[in-house]
């Protein structure tokens, strides 16, 4: 008896929560639809991509000889500073010096091995002088048989070997002009300077630093040639390249400039592709105009490559093509029976009857491009929503170009809903996460 006893208060307490559960949870409560306006203006597709500001010309000034840096050339817009990162320097401006001690000792060794050679030609002049006269002595006395043939020989040669010393101490004269121009190339070296007029990005040594130029001259300095000239090396995706091509014009961002976008246009595509993470990636390079100097080097740029571009269209969020109503209940009573009928969406028509074959009056399925420029907004019509069936365009990422199914500007379509409760106001869109309601189908 106490067991049924039991068993009966469990059967009403159930049936009393579904009682309240039917009551109270299946009664919907009144939505309030989020709108926006459709609006009119240009729309722009392009192609997303990032990348990096760089100078359009770079020089990498380095050492070619080795030695210890002694000090820095003075600053040109101020003397009382020296280069340093940011100094802005004309075509031979001194940056670096760098200890010359032993250059300057090569120097002087080679400036006295040529006065030497030079000496050692004037004696060799001297030697060939007095063999000619020799050798014109035993031409007189030859005739008259007052000299030996055996010493007239000897004048002959001993003269052409004077000759030929001559001839060596021009050679080595030569040789030691060659090892002066050497050892004062060298000893230029020990003073760099700014090939072109320009502005240091790095500075890459320091005073007392020694650097060593073996088979790679070690850089010191990097000049950016004209920053009125700026690029931005874009890495895009191997998927969009094909529809990227000289002169595109391009938009971009950069993070030292919020809200504020800069022009530019596409002036090169490098085809040495880089692959990272099985992810192929081309360098799209873009030119902009930097005369006010405001873009600096390296800054990170978020890019829009331009591909088409549709004047004055009707748009609308993507957001309005993807919502769709909650419960039919939402939908005007003479218009549901066409919502639930058809209804297309940028996937195309209406799903094939079951068994995956159309009926004989089915029409043919439309081709895939008809079908993917097919999509239905939804409009206010008092507490409820009316579909209306659009062509689809052009996207630019978040905004859609719409035409047809009698769209007009300034027409609120819905992007959402705010539905009220007992507890609170609950915002829904079509990626928010559906709280389990009663009485919603």
């Amino acid at each position: 008896m106490k067991t049924v006893f039991v068993v009966l208060v469990v059967v009403g307490v159930v049936a009393s929560g579904a009682a309240y559960y039917v009551t109270r949870g299946s009664t919907d409560a009144p939505a309030n639809f989020r709108t926006v306006t459709v609006k009119r203006a240009d729309l722009v597709a392009a192609i997303g991509a990032t990348g990096t500001v760089e100078p359009e010309e770079v020089v990498d000034v380095g050492a070619q000889v080795a030695g210890k840096i002694e000090r820095f050339g003075p600053d040109t817009r101020d003397p009382s500073k020296l280069i340093d990162y940011g100094s802005i320097v004309e075509d031979g401006t001194v940056l670096a010096e760098i200890d010359d001690a032993v250059y300057k000792a090569q120097f002087d060794q080679s400036e006295a091995s040529l006065q030497r050679a030079k000496a050692d030609l004037l004696q060799l002049e001297a030697k060939c002088e007095q063999t000619l006269q020799e050798w014109k002595r035993a031409e007189v006395l030859r005739p008259q048989k007052a000299i030996a043939d055996t010493d007239y020989d000897l004048t002959v040669a001993n003269y052409k070997v004077a000759k030929a010393n001559v001839e060596i101490g021009k050679a080595v004269i030569k040789q030691a002009e060659a090892a002066l121009r050497l050892a004062k190339t060298n000893l230029d070296y020990t003073i760099i300077k700014s090939p072109v007029r320009g502005v240091i990005v790095d500075r890459r040594v320091n005073v007392g630093q020694t650097v060593v130029a073996s088979l790679n001259a070690p850089s010191i300095f990097l000049i950016a040639k004209d920053l009125r000239r700026i690029q931005v090396w874009a890495s895009v995706n191997e998927a969009d390249i094909g529809r990227i091509h000289p002169d595109m014009p391009v938009r971009f961002t950069v993070d030292a400039y919020p809200g504020e976008t800069f022009k530019g246009k596409v002036v090169q595509i490098r085809l040495n592709a880089t692959m990272t993470q099985s992810v192929v990636t081309y360098t799209v390079v873009v030119v902009t105009d930097n005369t006010d100097g405001r873009l600096v080097p390296y800054l990170t740029a978020t890019l829009q490559f331009e591909t088409d571009l549709h004047p004055e269209v009707l748009q609308v969020p993507n957001a309005a093509l993807r919502w769709k109503p909650t419960r039919p209940s939402q939908i005007a009573p003479d218009a549901r029976e066409t919502a639930q009928s058809g209804s297309p969406d940028k996937r195309g028509s209406n799903a094939d009857p079951p068994g995956g074959k159309p009926s004989g009056d089915a029409k043919p399925a439309k081709p895939a491009k008809e079908r993917e420029d097919r999509g239905r907004l939804w409009v206010r019509d008092g507490d409820f929503v009316r579909p209306i069936d659009v062509q689809t365009g052009i996207t630019d990422g978040s905004t859609t170009e719409v035409s047809g199914g009698d769209l007009k500007e300034g027409t609120e379509v819905v992007v959402g809903e705010v539905v009220a409760s007992d507890d609170a106001a609950d915002t829904t869109n079509p990626f928010a996460p559906k709280l389990f309601r009663g009485g919603r189908h």
